[in-house]
């Protein structure tokens, strides 16, 4: 699907009976399919058509546990699985942008530069009708991702080739300071395995869509 075409399945979110409340939409698929790059742009649409604040953007990326909490559990070698989000913590956040239109709801987001989560980085605004949320696990069967879904009007599966999707995970690694040999390994034996995972919830998504065309950050810094 082409950019125009994405933007305005989002917009049609927002269109006929209860077009004023406020919609979830979630966008999940394995690393480096296009996620982040997706949400940000289909927010970035919605707002030029329908006004500034009319949607924000919700990412998983910033429940990461801290390096801190991942050595007491000992994951730091699994980062990016399951087992290393506050998965709870979002569900939560979750609950809160379904039920509260009075006040500016605060998001927390990956800082790649410091490699930790970071507080308050994006804002959920009262006069946003569209959140667009995005994280490899949406789409996971396990609760609590299953009562994440169903806070979601929709949840969009981002597909890309596997080939394509290894090399923006290590251009990302790379910019992040591994060397070569460092980001293939990272990428064999934690980005692959966590992406197998995230595949197998494919079928549970509403629309299996793809990101191409898409600008991404020239640096490789963002979460793709």
């Amino acid at each position: 699907m082409n950019e125009d075409t994405l933007t305005s399945l989002a917009l049609g979110l927002l269109r006929g009976p209860g077009g004023n409340a406020r919609t979830i939409l979630g966008l999940a698929g394995p690393p480096g399919a296009g996620k982040s790059t997706l949400a940000r742009h289909l927010v970035a649409e919605v707002q030029r058509v329908e006004g500034p604040g009319s949607a924000a953007y919700l990412p998983l990326d910033g429940f990461h546990l801290s390096a801190a909490q991942l050595g007491r559990l000992g994951l730091l070698h699994r980062k990016g699985a399951p087992a290393t989000f506050d998965a709870q913590g979002y569900v939560a956040l979750l609950r809160r942008v379904a039920a509260d239109r009075f006040q500016d709801i605060y998001v927390p987001d990956f800082d790649r530069d410091l490699d930790e989560p970071v507080a308050a980085r994006h804002v959920i605004p009262p006069q946003a009708r569209l959140v667009v949320t995005e994280g490899n696990y949406l789409a996971a069967a396990e609760s609590p991702w299953s009562e994440a879904r169903r806070l979601l009007r929709e949840l969009w599966y981002v597909d890309a080739d596997d080939a394509v999707r290894e090399e923006r995970l290590l251009v990302r690694h790379r910019a992040g300071g591994r060397d070569e040999a460092t980001a293939r390994h990272w990428v064999t034996t934690n980005d692959h395995p966590n992406g197998e995972y995230v595949k197998e919830g494919r079928s549970l998504c509403t629309r299996i869509v793809r990101a191409e065309g898409l600008p991404v950050a020239r640096d490789g810094r963002s979460v793709l």
